[in-house]
């Protein structure tokens, strides 16, 4: 049996020494078949430099240098496709997520007999604003892309073979592996683990945004579908206000004041337009993405003995 572990590097220089030798021990625990793939995501600091000093200790690693910055979750699929062990265990190297999850992992696919093994955070880190904003989006999600996909959920997770393959078939450019981990299927079985926090993360509230609006509209039509519905709700809307000032003007010669009725019907619906706009041009800018057939990450250059 030979096991793959894959993992991305952004601004990890301090974490990679103690990251291997944790991992190390628990490889070596089950087999002395494996390899490390380390991706390096145009991370700026020393990431690539420590690596490579661990890549003259250990013939098992191999580097994959990106040419800049793509974002965590190609970088991801981008390391899953060099992997080539029986199992792949996925997992971050900044110890948020602890590299002793590998044999409760490989325990857990023994007994439960299933073909992944992931993560799900006992308790939601960070402070009240980020676990609520995570649980409504997590409950929007799901109604949108009529799934139910767990909530909570990290990046260290345990792989067969036959469920990577399958996983690397999805070759779309915005990449949502939060949903696709889960849309290829196959039997996956949660496990409960504390993730712990570090003083600052490079997931800005922007990347946060960002990434749970591509979550929704990578698997999802609903968002286009609505605003026809929308669109009818206001016409019917309008039509019966409209049918009520003609009856008020005809038969009881009322005509209804209030510029300010008026101005804040203009400005709502004005702002309703430009949203739905927006939201045509996010499908939009997804074809005009997709139909580039751009490669999502360039390997600039692979390190292994």
């Amino acid at each position: 049996m030979k096991i793959s572990v894959v993992t991305t590097m952004y601004y990890s220089s301090p974490y990679l020494k103690e990251f291997y030798k944790r991992i190390i021990e628990q490889i070596k625990l089950l087999t002395n078949n494996y390899e490390i793939i380390f991706v390096n995501d145009g991370s700026p600091d020393t990431s690539l430099e420590i690596t490579k000093s661990l890549l003259k200790k250990d013939r098992h690693i191999k580097i994959l240098d990106l040419s800049r910055n793509f974002g965590h979750h190609k970088a991801i699929m981008t390391g899953l496709a060099e992997s080539n062990g029986d199992l792949v265990f996925l997992i971050d190297c900044d110890l948020e997520e602890e590299p002793e999850l590998l044999s409760d992992f490989f325990l857990k696919m023994q007994t439960a007999s299933c073909d992944v093994v992931y993560g799900i955070q006992e308790k939601r880190k960070g402070k009240w604003f980020e676990k609520l904003s995570g649980s409504l989006f997590y409950k929007c999600r799901n109604k949108l892309i009529g799934s139910d996909i767990p909530q909570n959920t990290f990046t260290a997770r345990l792989m067969k073979r036959q469920y990577v393959d399958s996983l690397l078939q999805y070759k779309e450019q915005e990449v949502s592996l939060d949903n696709i981990f889960f849309f290829v299927g196959y039997n996956q079985v949660p496990f409960y683990a504390k993730k712990h926090s570090k003083k600052s993360t490079t997931y800005t509230l922007t990347k946060k945004v960002s990434l749970a609006i591509n979550s929704i509209t990578a698997f999802s039509s609903k968002p286009l579908v609505s605003i026809f519905y929308t669109g009818l709700l206001i016409t019917t809307i309008s039509f019966f206000y409209v049918l009520m000032l003609i009856v008020n003007y005809s038969f009881f010669s009322k005509s209804i004041e209030g510029w300010t009725t008026v101005v804040a019907s203009i400005w709502l619906l004005g702002g309703i337009t430009i949203l739905f706009i927006g939201i045509i041009g996010i499908y939009l800018s997804k074809i005009f993405t997709e139909t580039k057939n751009r490669p999502y990450t360039i390997v600039k250059d692979k390190y292994k003995k």
